[in-house]
């Protein structure tokens, strides 16, 4: 990864932040992009402030950061309803995070690095993006576009050095698990424990993903050359069930 240029989209906290030190590790040159400065500036590393789903706040960020050999996707957001009690705003706000977001920041650097003969576009989806998950359709279907994304991609920019792939964490130990289990305990009364196993039930191996688990199969995809157009499960095998 060295004298390589990283740049990880949500990169302030959870998967992103595991993603970003394993990249600076191996040698890469990071720079991270969100919506949260804070929580970007306590990572010590170089940071551009982003609002994924906002075409003029990407260009902005991506001008200032200078040509990009590996781009992270990774900044996404989930909220969940039943799918008649479903917004219109909560769905274009997942479809413009998730989906729009992924493809504002892809278009910002494919060129790039088509004429430079190198390039590595990692897609964090989820599992969500492979199969159904209940009360969060409008997040499913945002994730499913952004696998439909990543193999339109990977075909278009094939001959040209430039790889894009995607990797599907299952339910992972980070921020959005938290909310998730205190939306559980008010919902059902049980405790955070409790709450957490449920979530934890989904994986065969009856635990949460880490977030370093997710960034080392990202890593490995960054040196991948002949990998391309792929969505790989990082789930312990939920969904071989």
């Amino acid at each position: 990864m060295k004298d390589l240029h990283a740049v990880v989209t949500g990169g302030g906290s959870g998967i992103g932040a595991a993603i970003a030190r394993q990249l600076r590790k191996a040698g890469a040159r990071v720079t991270l992009m969100g919506r949260n400065v804070e929580r970007l500036k306590a990572t010590g590393l170089p940071y551009q402030p982003a609002d994924v789903g906002d075409e003029a706040s990407v260009r902005a960020a991506f001008t200032a950061c200078g040509p990009v050999d590996i781009l992270v996707n990774n900044a996404g957001q989930v909220e969940t309803a039943k799918a008649t009690a479903t917004s219109l705003e909560l769905w274009q706000r997942m479809l413009q995070v998730n989906l729009t977001g992924t493809f504002l920041c892809s278009r910002e650097v494919l060129d790039g690095m088509a004429k430079r003969g190198f390039g590595r576009v990692i897609n964090v989806a989820s599992t969500a993006g492979l199969t159904g998950y209940a009360y969060v359709a409008a997040y499913c279907a945002a994730k499913h576009g952004v696998v439909g994304l990543t193999k339109a991609l990977a075909l278009e920019y094939a001959k040209k050095g430039v790889t894009v792939n995607a990797v599907c964490p299952g339910y992972t130990e980070t921020d959005i698990i938290e909310r998730s289990v205190q939306t559980l305990v008010a919902k059902t009364g049980r405790s955070a424990d409790e709450a957490k196993a449920e979530f934890a039930r989904s994986n065969p191996q009856g635990r949460l993903v880490q977030p370093d688990e997710v960034a080392s199969t990202v890593l490995w995809l960054a040196g991948a050359g002949a990998v391309n157009g792929q969505s790989i499960s990082v789930c312990g095998g939920e969904i071989l069930r």
